[in-house]
């Protein structure tokens, strides 16, 4: 589609997708569906909620973020195949607005080794699949998947054949991020110039982190005509991510000048989901993260510093409220009330219902006994810290452990089951995190292999929160856990008795085939 000066970028996220591929990033049914709900204030275009035909849990996933999610468009998944196509339309007839998104491979790489086609036969099953697809769905994108690896010739053929078919997007992935900025460019405008039914439909891009350039690549392609951009908050995804979506959307709206376009998202909600999708994936973000990061507004040397005394503009290019990042730290005590706690929650950006609400001023109250002055850091981490280890069958009720120089520490853990029993098991270890982790794996009967295990202060002091996170694997799948106390071993008892939940209620399931991995 040709740019025009007033067009609008359409946002694409595929967090709910592509970014839960990455490692240790699978979500649960609540998770996707608070993303899912931030997404939606986020104001966000379109919301890619899964692949339904991976597996009947995230066929359900999708449904649900169809059925409960207003605002954006909901799309799914699909391989140009009929199966995939009718899951889609199993997941997505609930919501207001859907779209199907369907995907097959053209690079000559993947067309001799993956597929094992030839050009018509690619060709002859996209034109079947969209036709099919076109019965369910009035609004169909396509991808063409390794795009930037193919052959700019044929890849013309598959757009103009793609687009006859019926589809209303097409898409250009940059499936390995092996593309880099002016030759991308260049692949978008050999499009517009050689496809004589672009102007028919959206032209997206999707681009991968590969190199370092997934943003880059997703500006380059904007100025040369794009106007749909996939990404995923914090640029999560497959192997190195994907196109930051705040670092996307701050860019265009930072330098108007150098585009002839601009989104619809409300930046002042881009925080609030980093920090949600950072909790409920487990990837921190790094400090030094453009837009987001710890040290994205911060100024530490003396001329900087001078500088923005003198005025804000010397060193920042844009201001923190402006992405929701507050621009106070306001103290709390144990003194302080319900609404006091409501009310800096909302300035954080944060939407919670009265139940929500009651559970966070629970722990506010607690923590408060134990912590002098809790500030928005500590707050925020209440709100995010939603699943402390029982969103599933088992509950820590009590922790004590013992350890000493020259000697092995023990730990005594009591849980609670769902059955109404309370277990209690004495463990010995290296240490009195690995003492209290062998004792619930004794009780649970659940022992899986700690992959990662990475323990953060929330804010700074003697009396800081510790944010454990870690990476479990357990049968070939991995799970993430996250804890937050200011006793860092609870802390770490907490995110590794929610792996250990996580494991437990998918053993339980009956549904257990092996999930589908996709690529776009």
């Amino acid at each position: 589609m040709q740019a025009t000066a007033t067009d609008k970028l359409l946002i694409f996220d595929t967090t709910l997708r592509d970014g839960e591929q990455a490692p240790g990033c699978s979500m649960t049914f609540k998770e996707k569906l608070r993303v899912a709900a931030l997404l939606a204030e986020l104001r966000v275009d379109v919301i890619e909620a899964g692949f339904p035909a991976a597996s009947p849990g995230d066929l359900d996933a999708v449904r649900a973020v169809a059925t409960e999610i207003d605002g954006p468009v909901i799309c799914g998944l699909a391989r140009c195949n009929a199966s995939d196509i009718e899951h889609a339309w199993e997941a997505l007839r609930p919501a207001a607005r859907q779209r199907l998104h369907l995907f097959l491979a053209t690079s000559p790489i993947h067309r001799k080794y993956k597929l094992t086609m030839n050009k018509e036969q690619v060709l002859n099953r996209l034109v079947e699949s969209i036709n099919l697809a076109r019965k369910y769905f009035d609004d169909v994108e396509f991808s063409p998947e390794d795009a930037s690896r193919t052959e700019p010739e044929f890849l013309a053929e598959v757009i103009e054949a793609a687009i006859e078919a019926g589809a209303n997007t097409v898409n250009i992935p940059d499936t390995v991020g092996f593309a880099v900025p002016n030759e991308f460019a260049k692949l978008l405008r050999y499009l517009n110039e050689h496809v004589p039914n672009i102007d028919q439909a959206v032209l997206s891009v999707h681009c991968h982190d590969d190199l370092g350039l997934a943003v880059a690549n997703s500006l380059a392609a904007i100025q040369a005509g794009a106007r749909q951009v996939e990404c995923t908050v914090n640029g999560i995804g497959e192997r190195a991510g994907n196109c930051s979506l705040e670092e996307i959307v701050m860019a265009l709206k930072t330098r108007q000048d150098a585009f002839d376009c601009d989104t619809g998202i409300d930046t002042t909600r881009l925080y609030p989901a980093s920090r949600l999708v950072a909790s409920v994936t487990g990837l921190h973000v790094q400090r030094n993260k453009a837009i987001v990061g710890e040290n994205a507004f911060s100024h530490e040397a003396g001329i900087h510093q001078h500088g923005m005394l003198k005025h804000h503009s010397t060193y920042e290019i844009m201001r923190p409220e402006h992405v929701g990042i507050p621009k106070t730290s306001l103290v709390l005590g144990k003194h302080s009330g319900r609404h006091a706690v409501r009310d800096r929650i909302s300035e954080l950006g944060f939407e919670i219902d009265d139940e929500e609400l009651n559970r966070v001023f629970s722990e506010f109250k607690q923590l408060a006994d134990r912590k002098k002055d809790i500030l928005d850091a500590d707050i925020e981490a209440l709100v995010l810290n939603n699943e402390s280890g029982h969103a599933g069958p088992w509950q820590l009720i009590e922790l004590n452990t013992s350890s000493g120089t020259g000697r092995s520490a023990s730990a005594v853990v009591r849980l609670a089951h769902t059955d109404g029993k309370v277990y209690e098991e004495t463990a010995v270890g290296h240490g009195p995190v690995e003492a209290a982790c062998r004792a619930i794996e004794s009780m649970t009967g659940v022992a899986p292999t700690l992959r990662k295990y990475d323990v953060r202060n929330v804010t700074v002091g003697e009396d800081a929160q510790g944010d454990v996170t870690l990476i479990v694997e357990y049968n070939g799948r991995e799970y993430h856990g996250h804890g937050l106390n200011t006793d860092v071993i609870q802390a770490s008892a907490s995110a590794f008795l929610q792996t250990v939940n996580r494991i437990s209620l998918r053993l339980q399931s009956k549904k257990t085939p092996q999930p589908i991995a996709a690529q776009a």
